[in-house]
């Protein structure tokens, strides 16, 4: 299990060099947000074959992995392409200056991400590692419950905010309809469901540390760079937020306040 796990290592940070270099021929950071799905794709798959058991949930495993990876990183590349590089990788750009960010990008972000892509792996690589060569069990129907439903707001939370946001009218206005009126970040939340319904299958498998990885995803996207992050400036932006914060929900879909 050690020695497949520090292969992935090897595996992630020789994507993310190429990406970082790359980045360096286009000028754009951004680039690396937009394989963050397809990242754990290539190290579950590597996980799957290096096994070489292919039990039924590994199968199921990895069918549910290249599902969330592709749209993801699909509807980042559709959202992002032609559209310049993130605001907060210009900012960095701004402060350090062009020449030095180039090497500071490659630690700041694309080493940093890669390394959280392969701590956060570890879950894949439980399921793998522990699967039983038996058929699904109770909880193992239960994860991909989990996982549909965390697929189910991911996915449509990103389609109702893509359609809001392509209405002009719309501009600085809040979206609170649709799954926006259950949750502030049903995208974010949903995300967070695909990797517990990860994590339920590795507990499903008897692997119980490497839930770590759907813990550690679920603390980046509330506290480091999803909900904190966002609502840090969308506040100043839109009056009308504070609201809706009042209002709704944080994180876990409830009925709206009156």
């Amino acid at each position: 299990m050690i020695q497949i796990y520090l292969n992935a290592l090897i595996l992630i940070i020789s994507l993310m060099s190429v990406l970082w270099i790359v980045s360096i021929l286009i000028n754009n950071v951004s680039i690396v947000d937009l394989f963050w799905g397809l990242g754990f794709v290539m190290t579950n798959t590597y996980y799957y074959f290096a096994t070489k058991t292919f039990y039924p949930v590994q199968t199921v495993l990895f069918v549910m992995v290249l599902i969330w990876g592709v749209r993801l990183s699909g509807y980042l590349a559709w959202r992002n392409i032609g559209r310049g590089e993130d605001f907060r990788y210009q900012e960095f750009r701004r402060k350090y200056g062009d020449k030095n960010y180039r090497w500071i990008s490659f630690f700041q972000t694309f080493l940093l991400q890669g390394v959280l892509m392969w701590i956060i792996s570890v879950t894949l690589l439980g399921v793998n590692m522990y699967a039983s060569p038996h058929g699904l069990t109770f909880l193992d129907y239960v994860g991909i419950f989990v996982w549909l439903t965390g697929l189910f707001f991911e996915a449509g939370g990103d389609y109702q905010l893509a359609k809001f946001r392509s209405n002009i009218n719309n501009k600085g206005k809040v979206l609170n309809t649709g799954l926006w009126r259950y949750t502030r970040h049903p995208n974010y939340f949903g995300d967070s469901a695909v990797w517990w319904g990860y994590g339920l299958l590795c507990l499903s498998a008897g692997s119980y540390l490497p839930v770590i990885g759907s813990l550690l995803m679920t603390l980046l996207i509330i506290k480091v760079s999803g909900v904190a992050l966002l609502e840090k400036t969308i506040k100043d932006r839109k009056p009308e937020y504070a609201e809706y914060i009042r209002k709704t929900s944080a994180f876990i879909p409830w009925f709206p306040k009156k």
